[in-house]
């Protein structure tokens, strides 16, 4: 079971490269400040969500 929260995490902490690699890019393009904006919220919310996946991979794995 953990090795399936250990993959989910993975997972999500490549959806946090990309969002961030995004507004980056969205940056430095210029872009629209709502849309920065939205991204940090989405990286800040993905951060989380991994967080939370390797915590309960370690719960899981100490157990």
């Amino acid at each position: 079971m953990a090795t399936v929260f250990n993959i989910l995490a993975i997972i999500v902490m490549i959806a946090v490269v990309a969002v961030l690699i995004r507004g980056l890019i969205n940056m430095m393009r210029g872009g629209s400040g709502v849309t920065s904006n939205k991204l940090m919220q989405a990286r800040v919310l993905l951060q989380f969500v991994a967080l939370v996946l390797i915590m309960v991979a370690v719960y899981l794995t100490r157990k």
